[in-house]
Parts: structure tokens; C-alpha cells; sequence
């Protein structure tokens, strides 16, 4: 098979992908990158949209059109995180980057889960804003100016950073799943307190500044309200729609998932308990006017002394 390698330095770059299949090695054909001066500024990026996939072939250029088209005329780039998938997957990656200049690509060697994945997009991301979605297609791009037209509004009324997630009006999963998201929810709302109704929905949006001060721990995908509200961030729900998986298969079992669910709860109930209690800070800046009001008045003091 073929697989793109993700070349990571301290600094921030993008890869260019110059040949395929030149370097073999007893697994797989490696992709040859190089690395390229990225050509847009940090700071002109306004939106990044993360979107970890592991074995989603097929998946991957429809979802990254539609971000696209959701995005059109805006400063944006898309993130995405190939964990160590064994399809299609770098292959496709790898023909959307060659077309479409607003995609970057990361690939884990190892396998190491989507928190891991969204966590390695984060890192590397550039806008102030960060979009995260799932790489399964059920999410709708489409929903993401509505989120962030959400999460501008309240934090403009509050005056500080905080995340829109998406609820799903009318999920499109099995009865199994609908029943097991039902007893996750009831639990996270008795033991976190966490009132949002639709805490494992993929969409969201929310400050790359916020998103960085979160803990990172496996999982930590499904507490991000409880997550966030630790750091004093505001959390605002916003409808989302929600489609069927058409392609590929869940990468999740449902009672594997409850069951690891619940023994994450009590590691982030810790959390919730050793909250920073830290408020607002503030830099005290020395100005001339300052300096010179502070010397007239160890002066008089020297005298008096």
C-alpha cells in the first residue's frame, strides 16, 4: 500500500508531496515529502478545521470539499490526521493535497487514537479559531459558519473565549447506539454536572487559545463541555444536522465504548475536583509617567527620613 509521511519540525511547515512509491520498505511504499516554506502567515489564518480519520477511503474527498465550499472566500485550512490507517485512506489524502492548496496532512506512524489525532492537528493548526469534526462524513461542514457566528456572539456578550457544539436534531445512528448515547449522557449529567445535551457530537468550534490550556488525556474528545467549563470558557449548543454513514464501518463498539467511557469518568471527575481556581491576570506595564511619579515619591520619603 501506499502511505504519505509526515515530516514535523519545531516550526510551522506544510509538505509538498514530490513522488510516489520511490522509498520501499518491507511493510509499505513511503511517499517522499519535502518541506516548503508555508505560504500563508499565521496570523492571516482565520479558521483551522481538524479532522482525524483512521481507514475512512471514500470518506475523505467529499468531506474535504464540503469544507471547502463552507469556507469559500474566508482565510481557512484544513487539518487532517491519518492514524495509521491501513485502506485507501493516504492515497486519497494524498491526491486532494496535490489539488486542493488548503489541505494539510499528518499521518501518525503508530496508531494512537482520535484524541491523539485531533491533539496532533491542534499543535500544528495556525487560526485563531479551531473547527473539529469527524472524518466519517456524518457531520455537516455546511454547519460550521453557524457555529462560529454562535461562538463570536456569546463571547462578544461575555468577554471571554469559549466553544459552540453542535446538538444533533435528528441523529442518524442505530437504536443500540441511540440507547447507549442516552445512558452516557444521564451519566455525565449526574456525576460532571454537564448540561449540554449532546456532548459526544463531533462538530464544533472554539478558541485555539482555550483549546491548548485543556487537559489531553485518551478520550478527552467526549468531556470537551466539562473540559472546557474548568477553564471558565462558555459552552453554547447549536443544532446541527446529521447524516447516515454511507461508507466504511464504526470504528467504535458500543458497549466497549460505554464501559470506557464510564472509567473516564472518574479520572475527569479528578480534574473537575483540581480545578485552577486561577482569575483573570493582568500584565502591570511601567510607563515613563509612571517611573518618574514613583521617583518623587522615594524622594520625599528620603527627605523625611
Amino acid at each position: 500500500m501506499i502511505v504519505p509521511t509526515a515530516i514535523v519540525t519545531a516550526g510551522i511547515i506544510s509538505t509538498e508531496i514530490i513522488s510516489a512509491a520511490i522509498v520501499s520498505t518491507p511493510a509499505e511504499f513511503v511517499f517522499m515529502t519535502r518541506i516548503k516554506a508555508a505560504t500563508t502567515s499565521p496570523s492571516a489564518i482565520e479558521i483551522s478545521v481538524l479532522v482525524p480519520v483512521m481507514n475512512e477511503a471514500g470518506n475523505i474527498r467529499p468531506l474535504v470539499e464540503e469544507i471547502s465550499a463552507a469556507l469559500a472566500g474566508r482565510s481557512f485550512e484544513i487539518i487532517y490526521v491519518d492514524d495509521a490507517s491501513t485502506d485507501d485512506s493516504p492515497a486519497e489524502l494524498a491526491a486532494c493535497a496535490a489539488g486542493i492548496p488548503e489541505l494539510r496532512v499528518l499521518r501518525h506512524q503508530t496508531r494512537a487514537g482520535q484524541s491523539a489525532a485531533i491533539r496532533s492537528a491542534l499543535l500544528a493548526a495556525r487560526g485563531k479559531l479551531i473547527g473539529v469534526l469527524d472524518g466519517d462524513g456524518q457531520n455537516v461542514p455546511a454547519d460550521l459558519p453557524a457555529l462560529e457566528a454562535a461562538l463570536l456572539a456569546e463571547t462578544a456578550r461575555t468577554g471571554g473565549v469559549g466553544m459552540a457544539a453542535g446538538i444533533r436534531a435528528r441523529r442518524q445512528d442505530s437504536p443500540m447506539r441511540l440507547l447507549a448515547s442516552r445512558a452516557a449522557r444521564w451519566i455525565r449529567r449526574s456525576l460532571l454536572a454537564d448540561t449540554h445535551p449532546d456532548s459526544g457530537c463531533g462538530i464544533k468550534i472554539l478558541h485555539r487559545s482555550l483549546f491548548l490550556q485543556l487537559p489531553f488525556f485518551n478520550h478527552m474528545h467526549r468531556f470537551m463541555p466539562s473540559l472546557v467549563r474548568r477553564h471558565n470558557g462558555v459552552v453554547v449548543g447549536v443544532e446541527v444536522a446529521h447524516r447516515p454513514r454511507l461508507r466504511g464501518s464504526s470504528k467504535y463498539r458500543i458497549l466497549d465504548r460505554l464501559v470506557v467511557g464510564i472509567s473516564d469518568i472518574f479520572g475527569v471527575i479528578w480534574l473537575l475536583r483540581r480545578a485552577p481556581r486561577q482569575g483573570d491576570v493582568t500584565e502591570i506595564t511601567v510607563t515613563e509617567n509612571t517611573v518618574s511619579k514613583s521617583g518623587r515619591t522615594a524622594s520625599k520619603g528620603g527627605v523625611g527620613a
